[in-house]
Parts: C-alpha cells; sequence; structure tokens
C-alpha cells in the first residue's frame, strides 16, 4: 500500500520523535539531520510494491533483480566517511545474528508496528531492503517491549507463517499510524481486532489468532526479545550488522550510510 503521507512526514520533521518501550527507555532514533543525505531512497511506491528500483548503480540494480550470487562490489553504495567507533555505531561484545546463514552478512531492523519513528523510517528502510546485494540477509525483528508491542510483534511472526508479512507490512504501518483503523500506541487492539486487519489480506481470522498463540511463534517472539537484549536494544528503529554493530547516525539517511559502510567492512573481512 502506498504511504505517501509517511514519507512525507519522513522528509520534513526533525527525526527527534522518540517511541519508548514499556520500561520507559528512551528511544535511538537519532536527532535532526545536519548533514545531506548520503543514500537517496527511492520513492515510496517501490516500498509498498515491494519492488526493487535501487537508485546506485547498474550493477546494484541487477543484483536486486535477479537475486545473483556475485556480489555488489564494495565501494558501489558507500557515501560519505568511514563510520567511527562510539559515535557511528557501538561494537555488541559477543553478538551474533538473529538468523546466522553460511556466506550472508545479515542487516537486522529491530522495529515496532505502533512505533511512530519506525512507520517514518520504513519508506527509507524499505527500498534499501530491495536493493540490498545478494550477500546480505535482511531480517525484520520485532521488538518486545511489552502490552500492545508484544501483540504486533506475535501479529508479525504469524503473518510470516502464514505467507503475508511481505504484502502486509507496510500495509499494517498505515492503518495504525495514517487510517487509524489500529490503535497502536493510543490503546491496545485486541487479537481479534488485529485478525480482523489481516482478513482483509485472505487470511482466516481464526486461523490468524490461533497462530499468534502458536508454540513457534512464541518461541519466536522469544528469540526476539533475547537477541535484543544482547544487542543492548533500548529503542526502535534500530539496526545492527551482523549481529556485531549497533548503527547510531545523526538521521535516518545517515543510519543507511553508516550500514552500508559496515556492511562492506563484514564482505571484505569474509573475503580474507
Amino acid at each position: 500500500m502506498k504511504i505517501r503521507f509517511v514519507l512525507a512526514l519522513a522528509a520534513l520533521l526533525p527525526l527527534m520523535v522518540a517511541c519508548k518501550a514499556q520500561d520507559g527507555s528512551a528511544d535511538a532514533v537519532a536527532p535532526a539531520a545536519e548533514q545531506p543525505a548520503a543514500a537517496p531512497a527511492p520513492a515510496a511506491e517501490a516500498a509498498a510494491e515491494g519492488t526493487a528500483t535501487p537508485a546506485a548503480s547498474g550493477e546494484q540494480a541487477a543484483a536486486a533483480q535477479n537475486a545473483e550470487n556475485t556480489p555488489v562490489p564494495a565501494q558501489a553504495r558507500l557515501v560519505g566517511p568511514e563510520p567511527v567507533a562510539g559515535t557511528d555505531y557501538l561494537v555488541i561484545d559477543g553478538g551474533q545474528p538473529i538468523q546466522p546463514a553460511t556466506g550472508k552478512i545479515e542487516v537486522a531492523e529491530v522495529f515496532g508496528y505502533v512505533c511512530p519513528a519506525c512507520a517514518r523510517f520504513q519508506p527509507l528502510i524499505g527500498p534499501w531492503k530491495a536493493g540490498l546485494p545478494s550477500d546480505v540477509n535482511f531480517v525484520y525483528v520485532p521488538a518486545m517491549f511489552g502490552s500492545m508491542w508484544d501483540d504486533y510483534g506475535r501479529a508479525f511472526y504469524a503473518a510470516e507463517a502464514l505467507g503475508v508479512q511481505e504484502k502486509t507490512h507496510d500495509a499494517l504501518y498505515s492503518a495504525i499510524h495514517v487510517e487509524q483503523s489500529l490503535k497502536g500506541e493510543l490503546g491496545r487492539d485486541s487479537v481479534e481486532d488485529i485478525a480482523n486487519f489481516y482478513a482483509k489480506f485472505g487470511v482466516n481470522p481464526k486461523t490468524f489468532a490461533d497462530t499468534m498463540g502458536s508454540f513457534s511463534v512464541v518461541a519466536k517472539t522469544n528469540r526476539a526479545k533475547q537477541f535484543a537484549q544482547r544487542s543492548k536494544i533500548t529503542g526502535t528503529p534500530s539496526l545492527i550488522v551482523n549481529g556485531k554493530y549497533l548503527v547510531k547516525g545523526k538521521s535516518y539517511e545517515d543510519m543507511l550510510r553508516i550500514a552500508d559502510h559496515l556492511i562492506a567492512r563484514e564482505r571484505a573481512a569474509n573475503a580474507k
């Protein structure tokens, strides 16, 4: 679903609004951008429709569209200076990917559907994700901060299990933050309310509700919570590269710029 309104907010508003965990910890969202946007993001239509329209290079587009095994050269996406530890990212002691895959570099976004900052980040992260080289494995990890955060975390994994996560991801953000047909942080939606949203995409509401409470979904949410704790996540949206680096940055665009550099760093390390 197209979310031009969210894209407009992302472009016009300072990035100071923080989502808050249920324990009261502040969000890790970067302050307003003082530097030029590092990596231009394609239009929101590409994110909503799941199409790969990266803006950087022909090599990048080929990798995204054809899923070739040959990675895009390390410099193809890099913009700006090399990131600095402690300023641009934090090293995670003993960090590990949440879904290790041989020969892949993992990028995980810890997010929450109810988080306004995550809704503003999505029009940027969606196209960026679509343009990643084939040696990068992008993983969404729902933040389990309690209450409605946990409800929507279970909904994410239920949607994934039922094969509708990709086509409902943007639409759920829109339902909460644009249409306001779901409450998000303004109240607690029932399991039935959430299941009825997914019914619009062909899922039986009872099946969806049962899947939300299934053992496999509970196990995945527990793993997500452990990953966020291990990665020292205090707020959303947060990016973790290969389980090792927690991205900081001065803006959403800067977060993606830093992530590109850290991906290239991991690629070079793997080639040795």
